[in-house]
């Protein structure tokens, strides 16, 4: 994929860039490396500090870097206000509690005592340039949720962002530039996949960071497991919507819709797969459907518009294969399930779609649908809800409704997922820890656990 700007809401392509040759790429290795070693020293004081600057100027710049991004992955534009403002949240939080979630921690005196030593302390310590590759869904926010514990932790970043969203990934450098943050603290590398290796190879990297497809996670995590370097991985999902009798029917209806359609149906956390218990599953599948086919689908730079286009015309055509093949194979489409043909859209639409009838042979059982794709599942009890729940590779996060407390222990014990979210919509925040299980990859981001995931955790041992 060239590094470019192409709008997906007409398939123009607007701005095109060279990808940086071997010897910037040098040059920016050995500004990170020389920059760590002093940046490592910085009080937090002082990382906070500008680190609420750049919050302060992400705030300032909201409506401008909102056009950018939906201009460059075709999100909402009034979806891209709100990554923005997450991301100066976000920012603010770290600033605010990176002291204490990386205080020295002193064991029990008894363990003290019984090791022989006077004092105990362990303390976390950043490990150096941390590579982050990253996606375009949220273009600021999935890079955001990376830099601002890292570089609270005194960690240097390394972006390698999606070709898609070159200018987005400028901005961020830039933004932290801004900041105040001396140049190598933060810098974007506009490289295409082809070069990732090398860098990872290199032993000024001494981490890495990736969310995106299994591939490409396989890919990382074996070039660093042969380097013998940390990694976190976010990988995709599939994520269950589990209904069951006593829910409030239509609360659980409504969110739904949205559950599935936010940031155009291209989320990694977003619902997927609607599991309802036989009793409710006509009467949701009503409600459900009838909230899909009443979404807006237009313009993304409308305030009003709810589902814009597809990031790519090749991610368009992915989502027709699985549709197709499930539509064969003897799935019914209560609404869309066809490529939106509209002269006033030229861009890569794709309407908001039910698939009810799904079975295991369908290749949309066992895939990520990243678009306006909704699966639709019923269950005879708790027990076959659980199991079709986890027949899925991926264990991202997952959606519960029910009033029954002995149900909610139940999927709390047994579904396999990062996260369980009862009557509610999965989300993000930085104070709850954030990440999967099975192939949606391993490690956390946000919360104390993400900005411990790149120190070095050390033991220091005094003598009596």
């Amino acid at each position: 994929m060239p590094i470019a700007t192409v709008n997906p809401a007409n398939g123009e392509t607007l701005k095109t860039y060279e990808a940086m040759g071997a010897e910037e790429i040098e040059r920016r290795l050995q500004l990170a490396e020389a920059t760590f070693r002093t940046y490592r020293t910085t009080t937090f004081d002082e990382r906070a500090r500008l680190l609420n600057r750049a919050a302060d100027l992400l705030d300032e710049d909201q409506r401008d870097i909102a056009r950018v991004m939906t201009t460059e992955m075709g999100k909402p534009v009034k979806q891209a206000r709100a990554e923005a403002a997450k991301c100066a949240k976000a920012m603010r939080w770290y600033a605010g509690h990176a002291e204490a979630l990386l205080a020295d921690e002193e064991p029990g005196d008894a363990d003290v005592r019984d090791s022989g030593a006077s004092r105990v302390r362990i303390r976390y310590r950043p490990l150096g340039p941390v590579l982050a590759v990253m996606p375009w869904n949220f273009p600021l926010w999935q890079v955001v949720r990376f830099a601002a514990p890292a570089l609270m932790a005194g960690n240097v970043g390394l972006l390698k962002h999606a070709s898609n969203v070159p200018q987005t990934a400028l901005y961020l450098e830039d933004l932290f530039h801004r900041a105040g943050f001396a140049e190598g603290t933060f810098q974007t590398l506009l490289i295409g996949s082809g070069a990732v290796e090398e860098i990872l190879r290199d032993e000024r990297v001494k981490a890495a960071t990736l969310t995106g497809s299994e591939p490409a996670g396989r890919a990382v995590a074996s070039v660093c497991g042969d380097m013998v370097k940390k990694t976190v991985l976010e990988l995709g999902g599939s994520d269950p919507y589990v209904v069951m009798p006593s829910a409030d029917l239509g609360r659980a209806a409504e969110v739904a819709v949205t559950a599935r359609v936010q940031n155009n149906g291209q989320s990694c956390i977003a619902a997927k797969r609607f599991i309802v218990h036989t009793d409710v599953y006509d009467a949701f599948a009503e409600r459900f459907t009838a909230g899909m086919k009443a979404l807006k689908v237009g313009d993304p730079m409308e305030e009003d518009t709810e589902v814009g286009p597809l990031s790519t015309e090749q991610g368009r055509s992915d989502l027709e294969e699985l549709v197709d093949d499930a539509t064969r194979s003897g799935a019914t489409a209560l609404c869309g399930g066809h490529r939106l043909r509209r002269p006033e859209l030229p861009g890569w639409y794709y309407p908001p779609t039910v698939l009810a009838g799904i079975t295991r042979e369908m290749r949309i059982h066992r895939e990520e649908a990243f678009g306006p794709v909704a699966t639709l599942y019923r269950a005879g009890d708790l027990d076959e809800a659980v199991l079709i729940a986890n027949d899925t590779p991926f264990g991202l996060s997952s959606n519960v409704w029910t009033r029954d407390e002995g149900e909610v222990d139940r999927f709390v014990r047994d579904l396999e997922a990062g996260s369980v979210y009862v009557n509610g919509m999965t989300a993000s925040h930085p104070a709850f820890p954030f990440g999967g299980a099975k192939r949606s990859g391993y490690g956390r981001e946000l919360s104390g656990h993400g900005i411990r995931e790149f120190c070095n955790i050390t033991t220091v041992w005094h003598g009596a």
